[in-house]
């Protein structure tokens, strides 16, 4: 049985973001140490941005070896290839195509405009292929246990593209799932399911800023997935809250007692 989520509070969304770089890179030359490559799925948002920055800028990202680190996603939007709304642009941008990031191997979801065309189905099939194809030989299940997954939260509570009450909180059909009528534009997207999240061997849930305050509390304050579904991520060795003050700021203080300076 997985153990409760930890929780770890940073001054700001500055600090909070040079912690998970570190944490990062230590996470990563341990995998690697222990298995040969390493693998971790990232999700987007303003502040994984602040984190990929973070990484770029770490005069310790050379520990790892990146050559050996495998880069999947936890969703995308279904749009061409192109489009400013991919997740994955920004990331290419900020760290996976610049040494010595770009000797990892990545593995970025479908476009809707790639090898499946428009079909939202056969796209989610097509990488729940890919994970199973990218497994270790110590992997227990049908893809990837990553080693980490960095995971944003929304003000709603939303991980990857699993949204409060819709239809993909239920569906574990496969390890990545279609995603229609999404809450948020675009409408369509890819997603793990909870299948495939929960399959990690660490969760790292992140979160900065006001906003986000009444999720985190909510998530570490017992509410279930189907209203929370970040609190339904729980890794199979760790699952850790990654926040700052303001995004800890309606936890109750058996949970986190704010300093007084």
């Amino acid at each position: 049985m997985a153990a409760a989520p930890e929780l770890v509070v940073q001054h700001d969304a500055e600090a909070l973001a040079t912690d998970v770089a570190a944490r990062t890179i230590a996470t990563l030359t341990h995998a690697q140490q222990g298995r040969g490559r390493a693998a971790i799925a990232l999700t987007a948002g303003s502040i994984m941005e602040s984190v990929w920055k973070a990484l770029a800028a770490s005069p310790s990202n050379d520990a790892v070896d990146w050559g050996r680190v495998d880069v999947f996603w936890g969703d995308e939007r279904f749009v061409a290839a192109d489009s400013p709304d991919r997740n994955v642009l920004a990331a290419q941008q900020l760290l996976l195509d610049h040494a010595p990031f770009s000797a990892a191997r990545h593995r970025p979801m479908p476009a809707s405009d790639g090898e499946y065309g428009n079909d939202l189905d056969a796209a989610a099939a097509g990488y729940s292929a890919t994970l199973a194809d990218a497994r270790r030989p110590d992997d227990p299940d049908n893809q990837p246990a990553f080693d980490v997954v960095l995971l944003g939260v929304g003000p709603d509570g939303h991980c990857c593209s699993l949204f409060p009450e819709h239809p993909g909180l239920y569906d574990d059909s496969n390890t990545v799932i279609p995603v229609r009528n999404s809450p948020k534009p675009p409408p369509e997207r890819l997603s793990l399911s909870f299948d495939g999240l929960n399959a990690a061997r660490e969760i790292w849930v992140i979160a900065s800023g006001e906003g986000k305050a009444d999720a985190v509390a909510l998530a570490l304050g017992g509410a279930g997935r189907v209203q929370i579904p970040s609190a339904g991520a729980i890794g199979t060795k760790r699952t850790l809250w990654l926040v700052d003050r303001a995004a800890a700021s309606k936890l109750p203080k058996h949970r986190y007692d704010p300093p007084v300076a």
